[in-house]
């Protein structure tokens, strides 16, 4: 009978059922996403390790081998994955989503890469990559549809060099590193955070209609339905919402996954296919929501009494009991206590007792909220109009607009307990760097073996790009004792009397000297198993005793004016060791072989100067890398569970201020006569949109101190769980608050139009 009022009540049971449906979609829609992004995280992981070049690595040439050389680059702020290749034989490998390998001058993009290359903002990026497109990566190549990549057939690549591999298959066989127990421990309580608020929707919205449903259910009553009937009716209504709901939350998660520009906003590439949920989840949500759908329902009738000639929820309603709601908290703090008192010793976290003390702290949140707006609007007084008709009616019935602040106020205390969290952790995955952008702003370097000519050149090229106001160039090579005894062996930075300076404290210099750097801690002078001294008879080894390298091997004697020196950091952060010399003072022949590495100095006022810069350094050396220099750098891993959390955070807001609109409209819906009585007594307009807005006010200030009060507490906790500090973010806290109190705001906005068209007299009229 339940379900047939839902779907045979004409059009007040079609618009009940509706809403309903429409509330409970949005909560499954994003519970099947959720579901759905492990998956899609490890769809994007394997596709990446699919086209490493780390588990089929060889040292000779063969039929089967494949050079691949690394060319990644970067461009207006966004990573470009590059790799040359050059096949050594017929049957050499292919990487994945491609069916050829490219000829020399071609090159296969992504989609993402062509759309950019073929804009206008691709114009530099056009002059970095002046080869012809082949085709396309297809989906199984990228990590997602937002991938920027390519492959470049090549014909320079040679295996005599360190900076390219010699591959027989694409793949990556090591075992995918784990997340440590801080990290493990964010992600788990994110999760529980993002999904309680939906859980709490999903409550509400199966509670729609709940007084016109009560005043059916006594006519029920009256024509002879016994109250456990009556009772189990009103479940069948629910649960008739709560299957329209899945189809509706079918639709929405389709239509949704669909919607990858969200996650891209934040650089999360993910195609839509990726977006799959397993069998199991979606199975548990199929069978969890008709179930709530009926509990919560059974449990909200538990104190109304319905008889044939009303429903007592009418009258004064009974004052709330605070005891079993306080017990919520109390079983969240017992279970995280043990954990507490362990902190970080335990290693690992266990995950139950986390998330059951989690929900529960949560759960704590809508119980008591609705005992928290009960008591203080009770002894609220009178003032203006719009406050006495916003006070008498939160006096009279509470409980739905309590219900409908439920999902904010969860929202808020998680977000606030993982913004602590964050803070508290943030430092471990957020190292300095000991790189001075003061200095240098910019590092260029290459493993290839260069001759001393092309070191010149290349930094000449560098140095006369615009927007570079200075270049210091220095090329790299070895020495040691003995040519076969590599093992022993300290390096050779040879450089002008500049780049010198910026790599030890010299106060006289000119081409022909050398420096010996003092060792660090050592007042022996011996560096990597030998002696450096001037006069000494060492061997210059270009090969760093590396097999399948070129080997030119010089003697070289030290000059006997070699001063020794202190070391000083570079730009980069790097205290060199060894011997500095200037291009004077090493034989030619040793100049063939060499590394080189250039710090470069921007001017800041020329407009894409980096770019330029990335540009000549593509020409002059394809396998070159260029780096920005910073303070700081973040553990990707990290980056990306902030990410992901930034995205969550985003769609959860999106289905609260949702499923709060809906909430609204169909409270104006049930208070419809009400409205026109008012209006038709002469109450003007502007009096009863400031009451609905001071009605929402009270709730939405409550439960965002109730919030915050159990945010802070348990960000407490988990900060003594990995042993950091107490610290609370105001500033974030008075965010997160903020954002909540303006998606309540805007929701109500958005309901004052129909409001409007509700407040006519015509709305007596009944049948």
């Amino acid at each position: 009978m339940g379900v047939g009022f839902a779907v045979t009540g004409g059009r007040e049971g079609w618009t009940r059922t509706l809403l309903t449906a429409v509330g409970v979609g949005l909560g499954v829609a994003l519970l099947l996403l959720t579901t759905a992004i492990p998956g899609a995280l490890g769809a994007r992981d394997d596709r990446g390790r699919g086209r490493d070049e780390l588990a089929g690595r060889v040292r000779q040439a063969a039929e089967n081998t494949l050079l691949v050389g690394t060319i990644d680059t970067t461009y207006k702020g966004d990573e470009i994955r590059g790799r040359a290749l050059r096949a050594e034989g017929p049957r050499a490998p292919i990487p994945p989503g491609l069916s050829r390998l490219p000829a020399p001058g071609e090159m296969v993009v992504s989609p993402a890469l062509a759309d950019l290359l073929a804009s206008k903002r691709g114009a530099l990026l056009k002059e970095r990559l002046p080869y012809r497109t082949a085709g396309r990566i297809a989906e199984r190549g990228l990590i997602g549809p937002d991938d920027l990549a390519f492959y470049l057939g090549s014909e320079a690549l040679t295996g005599e060099s360190s900076s390219v591999v010699r591959i027989t298959a694409f793949g990556n066989d090591f075992p995918a590193e784990k997340l440590d127990p801080r990290l493990l421990l964010l992600v788990v309580v994110m999760f529980v955070v993002l999904l309680m608020p939906v859980a709490v929707l999903i409550a509400t919205a199966v509670r729609f209609g709940g007084e016109r449903r009560d005043r059916r259910l006594a006519a029920l009553r009256l024509v002879g339905a016994d109250a456990r009937t009556t009772r189990w009716i009103a479940a069948g209504e629910a649960l008739a919402g709560s299957l329209f709901g899945l189809l509706f939350g079918l639709g929405f998660f389709l239509i949704g996954r669909q919607m990858t520009d969200v996650a891209a906003a934040f650089d999360l590439s993910i195609f839509p296919s990726d977006l799959d949920p397993s069998l199991p989840p979606v199975v548990l949500v199929a069978l969890a929501v008709p179930a709530a759908a009926v509990a919560v329902t059974l449990f909200a009738l538990r104190s109304v009494m319905i008889e044939p000639l009303g429903v007592v929820r009418t009258g004064t309603p009974a004052r709330r009991r605070v005891w079993w709601r306080l017990l919520l908290p109390v079983v969240g703090v017992a279970l995280l206590l043990p954990l507490i008192r362990r902190g970080a010793d335990a290693g690992e976290f266990n995950r139950g007792q986390v998330i059951g003390g989690t929900v529960f702290l949560l759960l704590g949140v809508t119980a008591l909220l609705p005992w928290l707006v009960e008591a203080v609007v009770a002894r609220l007084g009178g003032g203006r109009v719009p406050w006495q008709l916003a006070v008498r009616r939160l006096q009279l019935g509470s409980g739905s607009a309590a219900r409908s602040i439920n999902g904010i106020a969860v929202a808020v205390a998680g977000a606030i307990a993982l913004q602590m969290l964050f803070m508290g952790i943030e430092n471990d995955y957020v190292k300095e760097t000991g790189q001075d952008p003061g200095r240098a702003q910019m590092s260029v370097t290459s493993n290839g073996q260069l001759g001393g000519d092309r070191v010149t050149e290349i930094t000449d090229r560098i140095r006369q790009t615009k927007g570079v106001r200075s270049a210091f160039g220095r090329a790299g090579t070895r020495i040691g004792d003995r040519a076969d005894n590599p093992a022993e062996g300290a390096s050779l930075t040879i450089g002008t009397c500049d780049t010198l300076r910026e790599l030890a404290r010299i106060d006289r210099c000119a081409d022909g000297d050398s420096f010996i750097i003092e060792p660090v801690g050592s007042s022996d002078r011996i560096v990597g198993g030998m002696k450096l001294a001037a006069g000494r008879q060492v061997v210059i080894d270009p090969s760093y005793g590396m097999t399948g390298l070129p080997a030119s091997r010089t003697p070289w004697l030290i000059p006997a004016t070699a001063v020794t020196v202190p070391g000083r950091v570079d730009a980069s952060g790097m205290l060199y060791d060894g011997v500095l010399a200037t291009p004077g003072s090493v034989p030619a022949a040793a100049t063939r072989n060499l590394t080189y590495s250039l710090h470069v100095r921007i001017d800041p006022t020329v407009p894409d100067a980096r770019d330029l810069v990335r540009n000549t350094a593509a020409r002059v050396d394809p396998l070159s890398t260029v780096n920005d220099l910073s303070w700081t750098r973040e553990s990707r891993r990290f980056a990306n569970v902030r990410t992901a959390l930034f995205i969550g955070t985003a769609v959860v807001l999106l289905l609260i201020g949702a499923s709060l609109l809906v909430t609204m409209l169909e409270q104006l819906r049930e208070r419809r006569k009400l409205l026109s009585v008012l209006v038709a007594f002469g109450t003007r307009r502007s009096t009863l949109s400031w009451s609905i807005l001071c009605q929402t006010a009270v709730p939405v200030a409550l439960g965002l101190l109730l919030a915050a009060v159990t945010g802070v507490g348990l960000g407490a906790a988990l900060l003594k769980m990995v042993t950091r500090p107490f610290a609370v973010d105001w500033s974030g806290m008075a965010l997160m608050s903020g954002i909540a109190a303006g998606v309540v705001l805007l929701v109500t906005v958005l309901s004052l139009p129909p409001l409007w068209r509700l407040m006519r007299p015509d709305g007596l009229r009944t049948e």
